[in-house]
């Protein structure tokens, strides 16, 4: 049983909003605000009825330059509850809420690592934090306040990360803020380029530009308001980008180069913060019909295996499709004997 039963949500975007969902769904009363009356309105009829009164806990989810406005109207309502925020930097919420010793010691600076490429109400998902990490900083709140905060993360299908706020900044700047800036680099090189060439991008290109899609606006405060721990990280990419300028037909270097790409990406840990895990791929080659996928999914539960991932490849006309399935080495083989018995067009499992 959680220790609120009603909250509010300053911030009615794809973060607020899917907190509001998740918890509607716990049996949660919760509120939604925003200066957009439009995006109020419709995450609040996403979330449904709101409570009446003043609320158990407050989340605040609007940006960093925000938030200053949000903590003098949780002042002035005399709000005597648990007070959270979300918003990407942590360093500057706690120093602005640092000047109000009675709010300090019931408020949290937190940071969901979750995310969509959209935003806005309309995109919110009730699943959006699911086995997802929930970075909060507990040092200057009271006990009280970090049960509430850990039971609102726990609710939320996250894991707590306990972090001090300046750490987080230097972290996000590296596995955050720093992929969005080098992806939006990659993807303004595409502007003006012959759309046949464009024509011709693969899953390589659409992978890295994917965040290249993300809202300038929120990135516009996220990258300025984090610049003094992302800047060091520019410099050291700018002198590793000279180095490959000044050595790009050397193949030794090339290689290199490449293999110290292989090893960070292989430190990156695995599902839920797990050791990286190395999957053996099953291909699967299905007819172009209706059902096919959920046939798959129907073996694999008759054969107890677990998916982990799967990717689908099918041109445009063509009648068969590829369907690659991501498992453990055993699984691997479990599925594809089980399947080849049942007459699936399964072929040799790969490292």
């Amino acid at each position: 049983m959680n220790s609120f039963a009603s909250v509010e949500i300053i911030g009615s975007g794809l973060i607020g909003t899917s907190i509001g969902l998740a918890l509607s769904q716990k049996g949660v009363k919760v509120a939604m605000r925003d200066l957009d009356t439009r995006a109020e309105s419709i995450a609040q009829d996403l979330v449904g009825s709101a409570h009446e009164g003043q609320p158990d806990l407050i989340i605040s989810a609007v940006p960093v330059s925000g938030f200053a406005g949000v903590v003098k109207r949780v002042i002035e309502r005399n709000f005597n509850g648990v007070f959270i925020d979300v918003a990407s930097i942590k360093s500057k919420p706690k120093v602005e809420v640092s000047e109000y010793p009675m709010l300090s010691e019931r408020f949290i600076p937190t940071h969901p690592m979750a995310g969509r490429e959209v935003g806005g109400a309309e995109s919110a998902r009730a699943d959006l934090f699911e086995g997802r990490a929930w970075v909060i900083d507990s040092s200057s709140a009271s006990a009280g306040a970090r049960i509430i905060a850990t039971e609102l993360i726990t609710a939320l299908g996250a894991q707590v990360v306990e972090m001090d706020s300046r750490e987080h900044d230097k972290a996000v700047a590296l596995i955050s803020h720093m992929p969005q800036l080098v992806a939006s680099l990659l993807a303004g090189q595409l502007q003006g380029k012959p759309e046949s060439w464009l024509g011709l991008a693969g899953g390589g290109l659409r992978d890295t530009t994917r965040i290249a899609a993300s809202d300038p606006g929120l990135w516009r405060e996220i990258v300025t308001q984090n610049s003094e721990e992302i800047l060091p990280l520019l410099k050291v990419l700018l002198n590793d980008l000279q180095s490959l300028i000044g050595n790009i037909d050397d193949e030794k270097f090339v290689e290199e180069f490449i293999v110290a790409g292989q090893k960070g990406r292989a430190a990156i840990p695995g599902k839920h913060g797990g050791k990286p895990r190395s999957y053996t791929y099953l291909p699967i080659v299905i007819d172009d019909k209706p059902g096919q996928l959920a046939a798959i999914f129907d073996e694999c539960a008759s054969a107890g295996v677990n998916i982990e991932d799967l990717s689908i490849e099918h041109s445009p006309g063509q009648e068969t499709g590829l369907i690659t399935l991501a498992l453990n080495s055993s699984d691997a083989v479990k599925l594809s004997e089980h399947m080849k018995s049942h007459g699936w067009n399964v072929h040799s499992p790969r490292q």
